[in-house]
C-alpha cells in the first residue's frame, strides 16, 4: 500500500497519533511506513484503526520496527501458531483463563525491570467490553517526555546522572510469577532520565512498584522522590485516555509513555486483546 491516501492526525497535546488510510492485511511501502514510524517517534503511541488482520499479519507489521521478542507470559497464554502473540483476555475456557487477566492495572512502563526493556508495546482488540452502550477496559498512557520537559530546572539537576533500582519481584501482581521467571529477571539499574535513542528526548523513566530504590541514596530519601517523581508523570496535563473499538491497533513507546489498563468489567463483558513487544536497547 503506497503513501497516498494516509492520513495523520494528532488526538490529543501530549500524545497519540492516528493513522488512517491504510489496511495491515497488506504489505505496507517504505514511503508509508516511514511516516508512520516518524508519527510514532513523534507522538509515543499511534492508532489504526478499523483493522481485520491475522496474529501473521500483526507480526509483520510489528518486525517493520525491529525484533519481536517473546514475553514470559507465552509460556502460559502464547497462541500456538504465534508464540510472540500472547492473549490479554478475561475470558475462561472450560473453567481456566486463555489469557492474562488483569494485566497492567499500575502505572508503568513494559518491561522496565529488564537489562534491554522493548521499544515498543502493540495490542490488537479482538473484542472489547461494553455494557449497555458504554465501552469499558479504556488503556490510560502518561508522556514522560513532556513530564520531563515540565520539571523545574532544580529537580532536573538534582536527578541527573541517578540510577534507579527496578525489581521484577517489587510489583504488586495479581498473578504470581513462578521462580523460574523471576530468576530470569534479576534487579538492575536504569538511569531514572532516560534519553530516548531515537530521538534524543529526554524522558522520566521510573514508576512506583518496579522502582525499589535509588542507587546512592538512603530509602528514605529514595522512596520520597521515586513517589514524587511517578506521581509528576501522571498529573492530567501528561495524559491521553484511549477508548478502544474492535479492530483497533495500537502501539506505544516504553520509553517516551507509561500506560495503564482500566479494569472496570468483568464478565459477561468480554475483552480480548492479542499483544507482542517489540525488542529495545539498554536504557542510557
Amino acid at each position: 500500500m503506497g503513501v497516498t491516501g494516509i492520513a495523520i492526525r494528532s488526538l490529543g497535546p501530549v500524545a497519540a497519533t492516528e493513522i488512517a488510510g491504510i489496511d495491515l492485511a497488506q504489505p505496507l511501502d517504505e514511503p508509508t511506513f516511514a511516516k508512520i514510524e516518524a508519527a510514532f517517534d513523534r507522538s509515543g503511541v499511534i492508532v489504526v484503526r478499523d483493522q481485520k488482520i491475522t496474529p501473521a499479519q500483526q507480526i509483520a507489521f510489528a518486525q517493520r520496527f525491529g525484533e519481536i521478542e517473546l514475553n514470559y507470559h507465552s509460556d502460559k497464554y502464547g497462541l500456538s501458531e504465534q508464540r510472540e502473540i500472547y492473549r490479554i483476555s478475561n475470558i475462561t475456557k472450560d473453567g481456566k483463563p486463555i489469557g492474562s487477566r488483569r494485566a497492567g492495572e499500575s502505572w508503568h512502563s513494559d518491561m522496565i525491570y529488564s537489562a534491554r526493556p522493548p521499544r515498543a508495546t502493540m495490542l490488537y482488540a479482538i473484542e472489547v467490553p461494553e455494557l449497555h452502550g458504554l465501552t469499558l477496559g479504556d488503556t490510560a498512557f502518561a508522556n514522560a517526555a513532556a513530564a520531563f520537559d515540565a520539571l523545574p530546572q532544580s529537580m532536573k539537576r538534582h536527578i541527573e546522572g541517578m540510577r534507579g533500582i527496578f525489581d521484577f519481584t517489587g510489583r504488586k501482581r495479581s498473578e504470581a510469577p513462578d521462580t523460574a521467571t523471576a530468576k530470569r529477571y534479576p534487579p538492575v539499574q536504569h538511569p531514572i532520565v532516560r534519553t530516548h535513542p531515537r530521538t534524543g528526548r529526554k524522558c522520566l523513566y521510573i514508576n512506583r512498584d518496579d522502582c525499589t530504590g535509588i542507587a546512592g541514596l538512603q530509602r528514605e530519601e529514595a522512596d520520597a522522590l521515586v513517589v514524587a517523581l511517578s506521581d509528576h508523570v501522571i498529573k492530567p496535563e501528561f495524559l491521553y485516555q484511549h477508548r478502544w473499538r474492535e479492530g483497533d491497533i495500537v502501539m506505544w513507546d516504553n520509553c517516551t509513555m507509561q500506560h495503564k489498563a482500566i479494569i472496570d468489567y468483568d464478565l459477561p463483558q468480554r475483552r480480548l486483546m492479542h499483544r507482542l513487544t517489540i525488542a529495545g536497547t539498554a536504557p542510557l
